[in-house]
């Protein structure tokens, strides 16, 4: 039987290779699966004692075991630590997988320039050109015994008689301007004539009225007040019969031919606003029709009240169509000058907390996605957006969506995020 099996063992070189093989693979079975068990106790030991875990509402809990929050009582949740060899990236950046930036939404844009255009939308009054606006005063005490303008909106011509005052005081100048006239020492008269002229004109008396005085030799008790402008009265505060203190503001004048529309800007709008602007605007009294002037004054100061400044526009009013205290609203396209050139991102990429304001700018390396905050400094306000003085330069990319979803993976991360840096 021995020789039988050595004859076809030599015969059947076939067989031969077969159990070879055989052998050859119960050897190799044998030492490397006992290798395998070997080694993977260790490399899970390895992997459980590296495991960090956190509490989602307070980061700053690191326990190398499973458990509850100290703090709240919550579950812990592992923590990624993002580990990969051979890479530099800045430590405080967050990591994100692609599925966790398809959860949260999360958008990025490269950041550069932009159109630093605003449109400003202002509202105001028609109110009269102060350059033009007069006051007509009683040059004597007295009482109005005559009033020849009787209401606002009364047209007016220069050195039209607006008014007859009834003074003890001015009959009582003429008066000594008669007696004058009675001297008897010719030089000494010429002395007392003139210096009473001179108080009757201190007092805005007519050289027509002193004349009749230096004619008569009969003083009057009654003045007559002249216009001292054209135009239209804005103002009334005397009636017929008040008395009136010498100084006392009877009538405001003001010549309507041109207009100020006065609009007010809230101080945020101010550094788009300048002379020489374009605005567009439309007066609720005549309906359908749009306006346009120049701005030809921004008022330094700001009101404390209504945090606004005064825009003025230097309107023609032909027929007078605009009329002080009319409601306007204008709109004004403008850019902020020394701005023009500078950094522009949306304003969806900013986080304010009242103090700074940042943003997350993305890195990228190797297939790998994080995310580090930057705090910026913030330029004007534009309507989608921010004009960017300090923090970024152009070409980086950040996160113009989401935001909100990367700082709170920052929070739970332990990395520096909006609310603990």
């Amino acid at each position: 039987m021995k020789q039988k099996i050595i004859k076809i063992w030599r015969s059947n070189k076939w067989i031969k290779y077969v159990l070879i093989l055989l052998a050859g693979l119960f050897l190799g079975w044998l030492f490397f699966h006992s290798s395998s068990i070997e080694k993977r106790p260790a490399t899970e030991h390895q992997n459980h004692k590296t495991q960090i875990w956190t509490c989602s509402m307070h980061p700053q809990i690191r326990l190398n075991h499973p458990g509850k929050c100290p703090i709240c009582g919550m579950d812990l949740i592992p923590l990624k630590t993002g580990h990969s060899s051979g890479m530099s990236m800045d430590p405080d950046a967050v990591q994100m997988s692609s599925e966790a930036m398809a959860l949260a939404d999360v958008e990025t844009t490269v950041v550069g320039g932009g159109a630093v255009n605003r449109q400003i939308r202002l509202f105001g009054k028609i109110t009269s050109d102060q350059r033009t606006q007069q006051s007509q005063t009683a040059y004597v005490a007295g009482r109005i015994e005559r009033l020849f303008v009787n209401a606002v909106g009364d047209r007016v011509s220069r050195g039209q008689t607006i008014a007859i005052i009834y003074s003890p005081e001015l009959y009582t100048a003429e008066q000594e301007l008669v007696e004058a006239l009675q001297f008897g020492d010719i030089q000494q008269r010429k002395v007392l004539v003139e210096a009473a002229v001179e108080k009757l004109r201190l007092l805005n008396v007519a050289n027509t009225q002193i004349r009749r005085v230096l004619r008569n030799r009969k003083p009057s008790p009654f003045a007559e007040l002249k216009a001292n402008t054209s135009g239209t009265v804005i103002a009334k505060s005397v009636n017929q019969g008040d008395y009136v203190n010498q100084g006392a503001v009877l009538l405001q004048i003001a010549n309507l031919s041109t207009v100020w529309a006065l609009f007010q800007a809230y101080e945020d709008d101010l550094p788009f606003i300048h002379v020489g602007e374009i605005i567009h605007f439309t007066v609720e009294a005549v309906p359908g029709k749009v306006f346009t002037g120049k701005i030809s004054f921004v008022d330094p100061v700001i009101d404390d009240k209504t945090r606004t400044a005064g825009v003025r526009v230097i309107l023609i009013n032909r027929g007078e169509i605009f009329k002080p205290e009319m409601l306007v609203s204008g709109n004004v396209k403008v850019s902020p000058g020394h701005y023009r050139n500078d950094i522009v991102i949306p304003k969806s990429a900013v986080l304010w907390t009242g103090k700074r304001s940042v943003v997350y700018v993305k890195e990228s390396m190797k297939g790998m996605t994080a995310f580090a905050m930057r705090q910026v400094i913030l330029g004007p306000s534009l309507p989608d957006g921010f004009v960017i003085l300090g923090g970024l330069s152009r070409g980086e990319e950040i996160v113009v969506n989401g935001t909100f979803a990367v700082d709170a993976s920052a929070q739970l991360a332990g990395k520096p995020s909006m609310m603990n840096h």
